[in-house]
């Protein structure tokens, strides 16, 4: 019975722990965006937009907002939607062996559409050239490369719940890549919102949203990594970066420009 209590009490301590973590990482994704209002003008007040640039009309810019948000929004909705099938595939294998494929096919979607539709002045949707886009556009070149993280792990997951993928280095790719895409987001270019009334305020809120889902991708390339070594903590990491998942999905849900 001792030794059935001491493992209760660590078990209750790793939950505390895990509690803990996911309130720190919370703090850190909304924290930025409490402080936009006093960032957004500062710095600024000197500032004014290019005049020899066309501006873009208020339905073209509209329309751009609406896109923008639909496409952070679905995201969002897959990796939710990945965390939860992962959270609960304990429990669902037994009676549907496929659930393992469920959260890599999120992805695999997720970073289908964000390829195809998250740049529609491209071809077949826009005059330009994905060459040219992809060449003229840090914009496009993100983007792009978001998708291919996505794509990129949707398949190395897949193969690894076919059990066709044993290789140890291949646990190590999403917390690599998770890492990695975060890093790209602190760099991240969005040169929809510069444009209209406003977009100094537009600009600041969306980059304070973007540094959120840095910090949170951070804590998931993290905790994914730790979940990846065998140690006491490593049933609690299991569950903690598919939660820490699905506070991202939620951020990108509640996007706004």
């Amino acid at each position: 019975m001792g030794l059935d209590r001491n493992a209760i009490q660590r078990g209750r301590s790793m939950v505390v722990c895990a509690q803990l973590a996911m309130a720190l990482l919370l703090f850190l994704a909304i924290a930025p965006l409490r402080a936009q209002d006093h960032s957004a003008h500062e710095g600024h007040e000197g500032m004014a937009m290019d005049s020899s640039a066309p501006e873009p009309s208020p339905a073209k810019l509209l329309a751009d907002k609406r896109e923008s948000e639909f496409n952070h929004h679905l995201a969002g909705f897959f990796v939710v939607l990945a965390g939860i099938f992962i959270l609960a595939e304990g429990r669902l294998r037994a009676r549907w062996p496929g659930i393992r494929y469920a959260w890599p096919l999120c992805f695999l979607l997720a970073g289908i559409f964000v390829f195809i539709f998250s740049d529609t002045e491209l071809w077949p949707f826009g005059p330009q050239s994905w060459a040219y886009g992809l060449s003229h556009h840090a914009e496009v070149r993100q983007h792009k490369s978001f998708a291919m993280i996505l794509l990129g792990l949707g398949v190395i997951e897949v193969l690894r719940a076919r059990g066709t993928l044993k290789a140890a280095w291949a646990g190590w790719v999403f917390p690599v890549l998770a890492i990695a895409g975060s890093v790209i987001l602190m760099f991240h270019e969005h040169t929809g919102g510069m444009h209209g009334a406003g977009h100094m305020e537009r600009m600041a809120r969306i980059q304070t949203q973007h540094l959120s889902y840095t910090a949170v991708g951070f804590g998931i390339g993290l905790t994914k990594g730790l979940s990846e070594i065998k140690t006491n903590w490593q049933g609690v990491f299991a569950r903690l970066w598919p939660s820490i998942m699905i506070i991202l999905g939620v951020l990108l849900m509640f996007y706004v420009e």
